[in-house]
């Protein structure tokens, strides 16, 4: 087995507990299913917020799935890069996984997915 880290990336449109809460959620499910991934094989997932998201930490929406509490997580602020994206979540998932590089499908929703058109575009034919 291999450690793979899986990117996913979303936004939300207001700095609200609920709709960070939720976008995690969203987010990291679809990360789940196109990857077919297993809590178990998860090493540990750093999660990152843009400095303007302060209503909640969203590693309590990871928390509160089943299966997902031994799961290490680690909460972050992202660098406030003059003319970068706002309102942006970022997980980077660490998986154990016989899966090559290339197989690794990186999850980029909403206003995200202009992080990385090149794999966002991949990410929408995959759907």
């Amino acid at each position: 087995m291999y450690n793979r880290g899986i990117r996913g990336a979303t936004t939300v449109t207001h700095n609200d507990e609920q709709e960070i809460l939720e976008a995690t959620v969203q987010l990291l499910s679809e990360m789940v299913k196109r990857n077919d991934l297993d809590p178990e094989y998860i090493s540990n997932i750093w999660i990152t917020m843009t400095q303007d998201l302060n209503a909640t930490f969203p590693a309590k929406a990871i928390r509160q799935l089943e299966g997902w509490e031994f799961v290490p997580l680690m909460c972050s602020v992202e660098i406030d890069v003059k003319g970068g994206l706002s309102r942006c979540i970022r997980l980077l998932v660490q998986v154990n996984t016989e899966k090559s590089q290339r197989e690794i499908k990186h999850v980029y929703l909403n206003e995200a997915q202009v992080l990385r058109p090149d794999l966002a575009v991949a990410t929408r034919s995959d759907m």
